[in-house]
């Protein structure tokens, strides 16, 4: 099933960890829609923009998977609104493309640049709400002894 002209729902649910411990991360009707939301306003916008592949290392991720990758309770990826997009799978752009671009041209929820430095970061996850206001919400992930931090940018 395509969500949009370049992605396809078996690339969003796809997970080595979920296959590797063995757990069924077979999305629901409800985070189908909201995945085709996230494709058709957010990666296909940008993909067409930048005219190259983009790696998708995150998509859709039932409760089972996002407790084995240490997601956040609340993470939009559960409910199938969120995508983590890479750059570095392909290497025919930059993730600093991809954020700036989303950031400036794109409506959208929430953006975090994902660790990296201040050039780059080493990927990008966006959330695209299709009810409800999206926020804008820009943040920066980093780590330290103590864990993950995210900081709003």
């Amino acid at each position: 099933m395509k969500l949009s002209a370049n992605l396809s729902l078996s690339e969003v649910l796809k997970s080595n960890t979920a296959s590797r411990l063995g757990l069924d991360n077979t999305a629901g009707s409800w985070e189908i829609k909201n995945l085709k939301a996230v494709a058709e306003n957010i990666f296909q916008p940008l993909r067409d923009y930048l005219g190259v592949p983009i790696g998708v290392t995150s998509g859709y991720r039932g409760q089972a998977l996002n407790k084995a990758v240490g997601g956040s309770k609340y993470s939009q990826h559960i409910v199938g609104e969120a995508l983590d997009m890479d750059a570095d799978m392909f290497g025919k752009t930059t993730n600093k493309e991809i954020f700036d671009f989303i950031k400036d041209n794109l409506e959208w929820d929430q953006m975090i640049w994902e660790f990296g430095d201040d050039e780059n970061p080493d990927w990008v996850h966006v959330s695209y709400k299709r009810s409800g206001t999206n926020r804008k919400q820009l943040k920066r992930a980093s780590r330290d002894e103590k864990g993950t931090h995210y900081k709003i940018i």
